[in-house]
């Protein structure tokens, strides 16, 4: 059982059709009975998703729930950034997720704009003050484009120093390495609080191409565990909801501030 000061919150995408739209709604209408902290919604790379990001943050406003964007710096002015979060601001929006994104395909180190995530929480409190609450990534495995462990490190330090509220983390499987960040970071004089992100499986090849790409490692042993049910979809569910359900028990148990779920837009196994 969660205890009342351990929120919880909820990721989704956007969603490119009203039947995806419609479907979101419900999902988000399941899991508000867990009086989420908010609802936080992706943004794709170089704008490419805007439009859809700023439906989904409308319509969760006006389901009565704090909105969390995703908002990414790579390649944008300071004066882009002023006039998208002008604009949450005029919508109620509270919390924004300060990333630096993904570099757009086709476009080169050089762009003009920001580059990292650092200097986009500093634009915020430069201009916004304490107004809105900013979540920075932290990346417990380290992030994949990263030279070394104690570059990600500086990187995240920097990213604290320079403002953010709190930290919402790569999504993991090795609770321990979770553990070893938090201490690592509170090591540099880093003291906010970091939500560990939980991601559910569903499918093993989907779990695998997904974690390749982003860093995210699969233990050993469970990568064998769920390669040895193949298709057996009911067996992966049944043995995946054991494995996230134990390690969430352990992160709250063990000091965890609350959990982040990225749910893939679908409420079931969350």
């Amino acid at each position: 059982m969660i205890a009342p000061q351990k929120k919880l919150s909820f990721e989704f995408f956007p969603t490119r059709t009203p039947e995806g739209r419609a479907k979101q709604i419900i999902t988000r209408k399941q899991l508000s009975q867990y009086n989420p902290e908010f609802f936080s919604c992706t943004s794709g790379a170089g704008g490419s998703t805007k439009e859809g990001t700023m439906q989904a943050i409308t319509d969760i406003l006006n389901e009565g729930i704090a909105a969390a964007p995703h908002l990414p710096c790579i390649g944008e002015t300071p004066e882009e950034i002023k006039e998208l979060l002008n604009t949450y601001k005029d919508m109620g929006v509270r919390h924004i997720v300060a990333l630096r994104g993904d570099i757009p395909s086709g476009v080169g180190v050089g762009m003009s704009g920001l580059r990292y995530a650092n200097e986009l929480v500093e634009l915020i409190k430069n201009e916004y003050g304490d107004y809105f609450h900013i979540e920075v990534a932290a990346y417990p495995e380290y992030h994949p484009q990263s030279r070394s462990a104690e570059d990600d490190l500086n990187n995240f330090v920097r990213k604290a120093k320079a403002g953010a509220d709190s930290a919402i983390t790569q999504y993991f499987y090795n609770p321990d390495a979770y553990f070893r960040f938090v201490d690592d970071v509170q090591g540099r004089g880093v003291d906010i609080p970091i939500i560990p992100g939980i991601m559910p499986i569903a499918s093993f090849s989907k779990l695998a191409r997904f974690s390749d790409t982003c860093g995210a490692e699969i233990p050993r042993w469970l990568r064998l565990k769920l390669q040895s049910y193949a298709d057996d979809t009911a067996s992966i569910k049944a043995l995946a909801l054991d494995v996230v359900t134990e390690m969430c028990e352990r992160l709250l148990r063990e000091g965890a501030p609350s959990l982040h779920f990225y749910t893939l837009n679908q409420a079931g196994l969350v």
